[in-house]
């Protein structure tokens, strides 16, 4: 087949939705196909700046939320213009769509579409903060979910509370494809720690805890500062480390020098993902301490997968689809969230039994090869695309 991918956001970018496009894409290619990415980073930059997100500032200003939907139907515009642009003579047999508003975009052509649902649109608008519940806006963002789900001839979900959702919102039942990773990059490279942490600066001896992610509410990132006082005061080389930008960096900046903890605490910022590998080489143990925020959960994450394929032994919180990747004490630890003292105990238990925390590791590693590969999520996509071309 030759597939079009399409998002209507920057490609490559630093993030989980960038990784999975690369990811497929080279799954896909493996099988046989023949696979293109359109973004929105292939429109023009003048009208990235100057139509689409330029206006969208000052109608944020005016009334919130509205200058958000104002981006996402010109975003869904300028999509559908590359995308017939695209179509008209390349030969595609099928477009998988990585958003609500791409989908609507490319239901305009004459091209099968098959849409992969990576979250909760509207709630993680609301959830951020971008738009107000229960506002004309929140409700057009649900309309166009609604929309886009029923119209599409497939749906992929990554995980199995995104399914229920759809279901729930759309009358629309999905299909789960779990999130996966590149096994062959991903893999352990611990006894390469050493070099990597005289890269990146850090000491032999600090006790590392990574944390891969945008720098959000919902991601938890605060919960590792509070939480790392008390592994302190057992492990006093301890040190937090954070890879990722956002909105919570002053505030939780503010924090660890509150708690008198601020030469424990690394942001490094955000990280190119050919280099986080290195990362979690260098770790001792690696966190995603997630939370539920404004009814938004966590899906499959693919920093979990990530670090459980590199090795590093994984602490995460018992929310949304990291509940389905990791079995408690089997293959990592979930704590409960936004529970400090429980995350304090699950990271000072595996730094004092180093042992058990490289048992959870190499049980990890055999899962992902097994459940997580790019190679087998590549032929469940094939075989959605095919039920997809199958219909009218």
């Amino acid at each position: 087949m030759k597939i079009l991918l399409a998002t209507a956001y920057d490609y490559p970018h630093l993030g989980g939705l960038s990784v999975h496009l690369t990811t497929l894409k080279s799954g896909l290619e493996s099988r046989g196909h023949s696979v293109d990415i359109v973004s929105f980073s292939d429109v023009p930059k003048w009208k990235r700046d100057g139509i689409v997100r330029g206006p969208a500032f000052v109608l944020n200003k005016m009334k919130k939320g509205s200058g958000y939907v104002w981006t996402l139907n010109r975003r869904r515009d300028e999509l559908e213009s590359l995308i017939k642009e695209k179509v008209k003579g390349g030969g595609y047999d099928l477009i998988n769509a990585q958003d609500a508003y791409t989908t609507l975009a490319a239901l305009e052509s004459d091209v099968p579409v098959v849409s992969t649902v990576h979250g909760y649109l509207t709630f993680e608008g609301i959830s951020k903060g971008t738009v107000l519940e229960g506002s004309v806006e929140a409700d057009e963002l649900m309309e166009a979910e609604r929309q886009s789900y029923k119209s599409t001839r497939e749906v992929i979900t990554v995980d199995t509370r995104i399914k229920d959702y759809i279901e729930k919102e759309a009358g629309v039942v999905g299909n789960m494809i779990k999130n996966f990773i590149d096994v062959e990059t991903f893999k352990p490279e611990v006894e390469r720690r050493d070099e990597f942490r005289e890269k990146y600066g850090f000491a032999k001896d600090d006790m590392i805890f990574f944390v891969p992610r945008r720098l959000t509410k919902k991601n938890g990132v605060i919960y590792p500062i509070l939480s790392l006082p008390a592994v302190l005061e057992k492990f006093p080389k301890a040190r937090v480390v954070f890879a990722g930008t956002g909105e919570m960096k002053d505030q939780m900046e503010a924090k660890a020098k509150e708690l008198g903890i601020s030469d424990r605490v690394t942001l490094v910022g955000a990280v190119d993902h050919s280099d986080i590998l290195e990362y979690y080489a260098l770790a001792n143990v690696a966190l995603v301490p997630s939370i539920y925020s404004a009814g938004v959960e966590e899906a499959t994450s693919i920093s979990a997968l990530e670090a459980m394929g590199s090795g590093a032994p994984l602490i995460a919180c018992a929310v949304g689809g990291l509940k389905e990747i990791v079995e408690h004490g089997v293959d990592g630890l979930l704590v409960e969230e936004q529970n400090v003292e429980d995350l304090s105990n699950a990271m000072i238990r595996l730094l004092g039994d180093p042992v058990y925390a490289q048992q959870l590791a190499d049980a990890a590693r055999a899962k992902i090869v097994a459940d997580y590969s790019h190679f087998a999520a590549a032929e469940k996509y094939e075989g959605i695309y095919l039920k997809a071309l199958g219909k009218k």
